[in-house]
């Protein structure tokens, strides 16, 4: 009768060390660590996996070292949101920005971009920046940033502000008076996949 099983020694490799330095195991192979660094390709999302060669564990005498898989874990950002590729923000402006129209600055991957707000513009639209969101990482194209406008109504109006709207309210200059050419909530969305 034969019995077949791996060397507890060698572990099957066939060879055994024959100076083991200190705090190393079996196989000569002490156990450290190092710090590297590796490149993360531009859109890279949450759960990819790259491959880094050489940077596993190491294999006794002499064979080739093993690969360190990374997995990318992506950070929420608080003000700008990740779709696929493309990139969301909401901008909050004020009524009189709302009103007669302004520019403002955004933050978009590649640096702040300068954008112009309509005279008239209604809580609710949506400003589109082609190109500005994130290089995709299985093709050549880069997505695109949706600029969210929120009109932001004042909770609180001094004398003077009060008297103002007062005012407009009474002669009726300042009433909402839908063009019926605005757009519904479904167009808005139906318009961002067009």
């Amino acid at each position: 009768m034969q019995t077949q099983t791996t060397c507890g020694t060698c572990q099957g490799i066939g060879k055994v060390a024959d100076k083991i330095p200190a705090g190393a195991n079996a196989q000569g192979l002490v156990k450290d660590e190092e710090e590297i660094t590796i490149n993360i390709p531009a859109g890279a999302r949450d759960g990819i996996q790259l491959n880094v060669r050489g940077k596993g564990n190491d294999a006794p005498f002499g064979g080739i070292p093993g690969d360190l898989l990374v997995i990318v874990e992506e950070e929420v950002d608080q003000v700008i949101k990740r779709e696929g590729d493309n990139l969301h923000q909401e901008l909050y402006i004020s009524y009189a920005e709302a009103a007669l129209g302004t520019k403002k600055e955004v933050p978009t991957v590649g640096g702040k971009v300068k954008i112009t707000i309509d005279t008239g513009t209604q809580s609710g639209k949506i400003l589109r920046l082609a190109g500005k969101g994130l290089p995709s990482i299985d093709s050549y194209g880069k997505g695109d940033m949706f600029i969210h406008i929120n009109v932001w109504t004042p909770q609180k109006l001094t004398k003077e502000q009060k008297d103002f709207f007062e005012k407009q309210m009474s002669s009726g200059e300042m009433v909402a008076e839908p063009s019926g050419k605005e757009k519904t909530f479904f167009d808005k969305v139906k318009d961002l996949f067009n």
